[in-house]
């Protein structure tokens, strides 16, 4: 089976390598995004058993909806960011973005009810949603197209980044608690009344960064050519890149932006026309197989998955540092490879490893494999995740739509992943009980492989190609 065919290649005006630096400056400041959105993502999964006994929360309902309420902010943000960015620009919505993180962490933290609690992971939630749109369509606009690939997985390094970080602020913040304390003392510790409020205070200082940082990046070039700044457009494109680069990426996309001049102004509704239903359609399917590896459950769930392979409460928080280890080296490795190998050949490959994976981590739980056995399956499928699925969908998320739609199929597909993802949080504790962990395994198992088809069939190769090419490439297909 093949994806759709693109056309071929063009030799692009290259880089020169002076441009190199700036072009990185900017990715990264638009990539701390990420970094906050992976800290506030995971940060979750070491307060939670925490927080739990300071609000008292005992249902699995009410556990389920505090550990993924946040995600209602995250489809939110993403639904709004589209329209946004396309209104008021790439980098402003990157600011209003960092602001949101730096309010709602800190009042997340110190939160005098369950129901302000709630209110406030909603608000961060937004800025996650916000963020996960705008970073990567960002950093995909501003990127020549020979390094689009590592420069857009850059955002999802920096979610590895602020996922390890969380960890480790996590397992340092926790204090030894001896084993067996009864409930009325328990709830008088310290990392119940203060240390899962410094877990999500923590993220503040970062965010407060990427605020200020943001106010010396430039807009997207493309944005500013969309709303007649051709100008400021080709000075952007020249520092990027030099003159000939800036000359050529101006072509083609005033060349695109004359093609649609001739079509209504756009609309949401033009996602439903036949020209576009098939891209989004793809774009939707690769946020929510993402999600439904369910990869995201050993980051949310970690204690619970480790707990029930016999590990006691200081091994876990190492664990689940060991994790975030795995998946920031394996993520540095495919922002050396996504541009080399092509973005098909990783999915497929990544499809396939974390699908056998957790088929075998499913075995091993049905065989009652506990310890070693559990953590090096775990380990394995994070490891595929972080090389494959995890950069790559992002990636691809913003290549394949055509300019005309690019902010509205991005806030699309995004917010599919956003609902996948809420799903799968809030189902988990529900499903362990139904289940089992072995059989939660073999149901991602199954869903990996299932994905491995629909990525032969469906998927183009977007490797090496402007973004122009790539619109046209995705509406003839």
């Amino acid at each position: 089976m093949h994806g759709p065919a693109l056309p071929a290649v063009s030799t692009s005006s290259s880089v020169a390598p002076q441009h190199s630096f700036y072009i990185w400056g900017i990715a990264l400041v638009a990539a701390l995004g990420g970094l906050l959105f992976g800290y506030d993502w995971v940060v979750i999964g070491g307060a939670r058993q925490f927080y739990e006994i300071y609000f008292h929360l005992t249902s699995s309902g009410s556990v389920g909806w505090a550990n993924s309420c946040a995600l209602i902010g995250c489809l939110f943000g993403s639904l709004a960011a589209g329209t946004l960015a396309d209104r008021y620009g790439r980098r402003r919505i990157l600011m209003a973005a960092a602001v949101l993180f730096a309010i709602s962490s800190v009042l997340t933290g110190w939160a005098w009810s369950f129901s302000a609690f709630i209110f406030f992971r909603i608000l961060g939630g937004a800025a996650i949603g916000l963020s996960s749109n705008v970073s990567p369509l960002y950093i995909a606009e501003i990127s020549p197209a020979a390094h689009r690939g590592r420069l857009v997985s850059l955002n999802q390094f920096a979610i590895v980044v602020g996922i390890l970080l969380a960890q480790v602020v996590n397992w340092r913040l926790a204090r030894p608690v001896p084993a067996g304390l009864p409930a009325d003392l328990l709830v008088q510790t310290w990392n119940v009344q203060y240390g899962w409020r410094w877990m999500f205070t923590a993220v503040t200082a970062p965010a407060l960064v990427f605020t200020f940082a943001s106010f010396f990046i430039p807009e997207s070039p493309r944005w500013l050519c969309g709303v007649g700044r051709a100008r400021e457009a080709q000075a952007i494109l020249e520092r990027i890149g030099g003159p000939g680069f800036a000359g050529a990426e101006l072509a083609g996309i005033e060349s695109a932006q004359r093609e649609d001049a001739a079509l209504t102004q756009s609309s949401w509704r033009e996602l439903l026309l036949p020209a576009f239903r098939k891209i989004i359609l793809v774009g939707i399917a690769l946020a929510a197989l993402q999600q439904w590896t369910g990869i995201n459950i050993l980051f949310n769930y970690a204690a619970e998955v480790y707990r029930s392979a016999g590990y006691g409460a200081n091994d876990i928080f190492l664990n689940i540092v060991i994790t975030g280890a795995i998946n920031l080296a394996f993520t540095v490795l495919a922002m050396v490879l996504v541009d080399r190998l092509g973005r098909r050949l990783m999915m497929l490959a990544g499809c396939i490893g974390i699908g056998v994976s957790h088929l075998l981590c499913a075995w091993a739980y049905h065989a009652h494999w506990r310890g070693t056995a559990v953590l090096v399956l775990t380990l394995s499928a994070i490891a595929c995740y972080a090389l494959t699925l995890a950069p790559v969908t992002w990636v691809l998320i913003a290549e394949i739509f055509p300019r005309r739609i690019r902010s509205q199929g991005v806030s699309t597909a995004v917010s599919a992943l956003w609902i996948a993802s809420f799903l799968l949080t809030y189902t988990f504790p529900l499903l362990m009980k139904l289940e089992g962990t072995a059989g939660i395994f073999l149901t991602y198992g199954v869903i990996c492989l299932a994905g491995f088809v629909y990525v032969a069939a469906f998927v183009p190769e977007t490797k090496g190609r402007t973004l122009e090419q790539i619109g046209v490439g995705v509406t003839e297909a």
